[in-house]
């Protein structure tokens, strides 16, 4: 794997893809500056080495030129967070852009405006590739949020860069992140998969069976597994279409060894809201009436005891409805139980939407191994999908 440091950058522009979607509020201030942090290590050395950066990215879902939508609302941000005063070009293509990035001396960075101003980025077109290659000696990418999109910027512009580009930082340790669940992980190796839906989540699953040896059923898609095996849910969410898929699922996992652990209580309540009467009963058998929006007690020893004795875990999908802090418990007994086994020496790897979102909130990013910035990226390279924006490095 090729990442940054096996180039010296002394002199020479580097065009990194980096994923600047952050999010804004109606004052144009950004609410929330992960991944501009999470990016500021790869560009740190390639300033230190005596290069120059010029970095590209997208900013929403435009359709052509949209002034709310201009990365130039974040380069004040940006140039705070990396201590340099970043110059802005308000084409990411063409005769300005390329005199901008011409321009820079050593230890300089160019942010490009949104890339997605043109329609040619999203449909991976080879000659816009071609321009934006014009800007730089050597590619870079670090953007794993858009790694699972053969998009010009993160895939095509590989192409015309053939020994010249790497890794950043920030894409080379997602790689080996989900590199040490899926291959290299010390086992016993547990799988937790939240979440409403088992449709969402079935590649996955079919994915990591060979893989794992538990695996942690919980959130939404229980009901539909405890349907399947006869259970009373009640009013629970359930895909009744996916219930002989769930029964597939447990028979596959049976043959190949791997340990599967349902909920078998549940805090169910009487209305889909914060202050529902609740109470505690067998997930085999909630009232009708009722529905189940947390694990109970009993189902939250159950997976302490496998998820600590785990040496490498993946965590994908919240185990209740955390949104409600009368529903949150079951998803922070799940982040407590993790930090321990991290705290004991174990690979802890947080990804996919809700997940992260539970993480941060309850304040468990330190206390895990690693959590993962890529949304779609990240469960696509856990269905055992090649992403095109890696592939095309290694090209």
């Amino acid at each position: 794997m090729k990442t940054i440091d096996d180039f010296n950058f002394a002199n020479k522009k580097a065009l990194i893809r980096v994923d600047f979607n952050v999010p804004l509020d109606a004052n144009f201030n950004i609410t929330d500056t992960t991944r501009i942090d999470a990016a500021k290590p790869t560009i740190d050395k390639i300033l230190k080495d005596g290069g120059s950066a010029v970095l590209m990215s997208h900013l929403g879902r435009p359709k052509g030129p949209t002034p709310d939508l201009s990365l130039k609302h974040i380069v004040s941000k940006v140039s705070e967070i990396l201590g340099v005063e970043v110059k802005f070009s308000e084409d990411c293509v063409g005769a300005n852009a390329e005199q901008a990035a011409a321009a820079l001396k050593p230890g300089e960075v160019l942010l490009l405006e949104n890339l997605r101003f043109y329609a040619e980025e999203e449909k991976g077109d080879e000659e816009f590739a071609e321009k934006l290659s014009k800007l730089g000696d050597i590619y870079v990418n670090d953007a794993f949020g858009t790694a699972h999109r053969a998009h010009a910027s993160t895939t095509i512009v590989a192409k015309f860069f053939s020994q010249n580009k790497c890794f950043g930082y920030l894409l080379a340790k997602e790689i080996e992140a989900i590199d040490k669940v899926l291959s290299s992980g010390e086992k016993p190796i547990t799988a937790i998969l939240g979440g409403s839906k088992v449709s969402s989540k079935i590649t996955i699953i079919e994915n990591i069976l060979d893989k794992v040896d538990n695996l942690i059923i919980g959130g939404g898609m229980t009901y539909t597994f405890v349907k399947a095996q006869g259970g009373k849910i009640g009013d629970s969410i359930c895909e009744d279409d996916k219930q002989e898929l769930a029964l597939n699922i447990l028979k596959e996992a049976k043959a190949k060894n791997v340990a599967v652990y349902l909920p078998v209580d549940v805090v169910a309540a009487d209305d889909f809201n914060n202050d529902a009467n609740t109470k505690i009963v067998p997930v085999v058998d909630i009232p009708d009436g009722w529905q189940g929006l947390d694990a109970g007690p009993k189902t939250l020893e159950n997976f302490k005891e496998v998820i600590t004795a785990s040496k490498t875990i993946l965590w994908n999908g919240p185990v209740g409805v955390f949104e409600m802090p009368n529903f949150a418990n079951g998803t922070k007994a799940v982040g407590d139980a993790i930090d321990e086994a991290t705290q004991n020496g174990a690979f802890s790897l947080v990804g996919g939407g809700d997940s992260v979102a539970a993480v941060k909130q309850f304040g468990y990013e330190d206390k895990v191994s690693y959590v993962s910035t890529g949304g779609g990226a990240m469960l696509e390279s856990l269905e055992g999908k090649k992403l095109p924006g890696i592939a095309a490095i290694y090209e």
